[in-house]
């Protein structure tokens, strides 16, 4: 296994919001300001260094409810996929 910077598998590799399971955590990397709703969600707080948590999946996966800062937030699961994060390692093994 290659542990390149660009390699997805490498340890510590960010990761699409939209991909993480419901009961996971992370910590945001960057957020796509090229997309109209880039700005949009750091004005919602989707910050880089703030803590997300999953909340729960709609029964056909969209939206994604998420907590951020003590507030719930609903996103489409196009909009969670231009928030990138890395995952709590620490929750992944519990």
């Amino acid at each position: 296994m290659s542990s390149l910077p660009d390699d997805p598998l490498a340890p510590g590799a960010p990761v699409p919001l939209a991909q993480l399971a419901p009961g996971s955590r992370a910590v945001i990397a960057s957020v796509d300001l090229e997309c109209g709703i880039g700005r949009r969600l750091l004005d919602l707080g989707f910050v880089p260094a703030t803590v997300v948590s999953v909340l729960r999946r709609a029964p056909l996966g969209d939206p994604i409810s998420y907590e951020i800062r003590g507030t719930r937030i609903c996103l489409r699961r196009s909009e969670a996929a231009r928030i990138l994060v890395h995952p709590d390692r620490n929750e992944a093994g519990a």
